[in-house]
């Protein structure tokens, strides 16, 4: 198909979806006129997928777009149908491959009546995701941090997806990508401790698709501390996604091997940074920070790492976040062949060889933002009380703000109470001994935050 049938298809998804809202506003559900509307939308959807995996109708600025292509402001259509959008307070809908035609009835159906609250139709749509206009209000406690869990375990379902079509079509989901990097970046903006505390599970079946989630949500943790908002932070984080897309090229033998790699095999490996870089500009939808950081995230500021040979006067900002997100992240996580790595033994890492790999201004904001002690793990203190970490404390990593849940002896706290290690009163707990593993004391950290 080419582009200009694509042109033609966008602006043809955007006619109907227009009647068919149109239609379900003035008539009764079933009317005939309806159904005709709902079946016209869904011919050309399922046209229109059968050469993508998905396809997103959204509103960008002041323009509406579908997929990468702005639909005219001649178009009759496109007023009426953002002026709808807006009012049902939706942003971006995307439509995946596989979409029935009840899915496509419903959709319509709760965006004419303004129905599409989390809870209702549109969140049980197994094809169909909308995106808000304004991030929903953050709620306190264990339901924020519920909403979150449901955010992130979704975000690593879209890893799975983002790989899969890689694989097989030479080319991600990026529809699929942007909407999740969206969602992630709201959060980021929202609550980057609870998000952040996240990225610190431990699935150890499902690393490469949480891996990709947590570099991401790293990335844009560490890029918003930096000043870093709106399409630009969106703009790191799909290429911190994306960071390590050229693995699918890799032989499962190389990749998952249990043990250490050979020598020929390490350079098998090597090549995910070429190849990566190599699917991303084959993608029109991904920005051109995608294949230059997928080129460059093995990159070091002293010009060592791979591929070699490269020279670079200076790497790209979000090739540097990236890089210490991915380093933290990989060694941090604890898989059959490598145990996980305390963050302080992380950092001498990122400190090695006097500091020249990496650029140590950022990476000691990187230690300020996560602390020593991340926020949602276990910790026992010197009084042998444990304690989860809330919050890092960017002045002293070491010391960051806790919440105390069990006695010395192991007795669960009934009233658990929150202290500040870096200002802690006579008689109180003044420093971390070490971390504990959530596990062995039957405790969930991510519920006290």
């Amino acid at each position: 198909m080419t582009g200009a049938d694509r042109a033609v298809l966008a602006e043809e998804i955007v006619r109907r979806l227009a009647a068919a809202l149109r239609g379900a506003q003035l008539y009764a559900p079933g009317h005939p006129l309806v159904a005709r509307s709902i079946a016209a939308l869904a011919e050309t959807l399922s046209l229109t997928l059968a050469n993508t995996p998905s396809v997103t109708i959204g509103i960008v600025g002041d323009d509406l777009v579908v997929g990468d292509f702005p639909i005219p402001r001649a178009a009759e259509t496109m007023g009426e149908l953002m002026r709808r959008l807006k009012q049902a307070g939706i942003e971006r809908i995307v439509i995946q491959r596989g979409v029935e035609a009840d899915e496509v009835d419903r959709l319509v159906a709760s965006v004419a009546s303004g129905e599409t609250g989390k809870d209702g139709v549109l969140g049980k749509l197994p094809h169909v995701r909308v995106g808000r206009i304004e991030v929903e209000e953050k709620i306190e406690g264990v339901g924020d941090m519920a909403a979150f869990k449901k955010l992130y375990a979704e975000a690593s379902g879209v890893a799975s997806v983002l790989l899969e079509s890689a694989a097989v079509e030479g080319k991600p989901d990026a529809d699929a990508a942007r909407s999740m990097v969206d969602s992630l970046a709201q959060a980021v903006a929202q609550n980057r401790t609870a998000l952040l505390a996240l990225t610190a599970l431990k699935n150890y079946d499902n690393y490469t698709f949480t891996h990709m989630v947590n570099v991401s949500i790293l990335t844009m943790g560490q890029a918003r501390g930096l000043g870093i908002e709106g399409g630009l932070l969106r703009e790191f984080g799909l290429a911190a996604l994306m960071h390590d897309i050229g693995k699918v090229k890799t032989p499962n033998e190389v990749l998952n091997k249990p043990g250490k790699l050979t020598d020929e095999e390490f350079e098998i490996l090597k090549r995910h940074t070429v190849d990566g870089a190599e699917i991303l500009k084959n993608t029109p939808e991904i920005p051109a920070l995608g294949p230059v950081v997928a080129f460059e995230h093995h990159l070091r500021s002293d010009g060592t790492g791979y591929p070699v040979g490269t020279i670079r006067p200076q790497l790209n900002l979000a090739t540097t976040l990236c890089g210490i997100a991915d380093v933290y992240d990989a060694m941090r996580s604890q898989r059959v062949y490598q145990a996980a790595h305390p963050t302080d033994r992380i950092l001498a890492v990122l400190q090695r060889n006097d500091g020249k790999q990496f650029d140590q201004r950022l990476v000691k904001r990187f230690v300020q933002l996560v602390g020593i002690y991340p926020a949602g793990n276990l910790v026992r203190l010197d009084t042998g009380e444990i304690a989860v970490v809330l919050k890092a404390y960017a002045p002293d990593p070491y010391r960051p703000r806790v919440k105390v849940l069990t006695r010395a002896n192991g007795q669960k706290l009934e009233h658990p109470y929150d202290v500040s290690l870096w200002d802690a009163h006579e008689g109180q707990p003044q420093s971390i001994q070490a971390p504990v593993d959530a596990s062995e004391v039957g405790v969930d950290p991510l519920s006290y935050l």
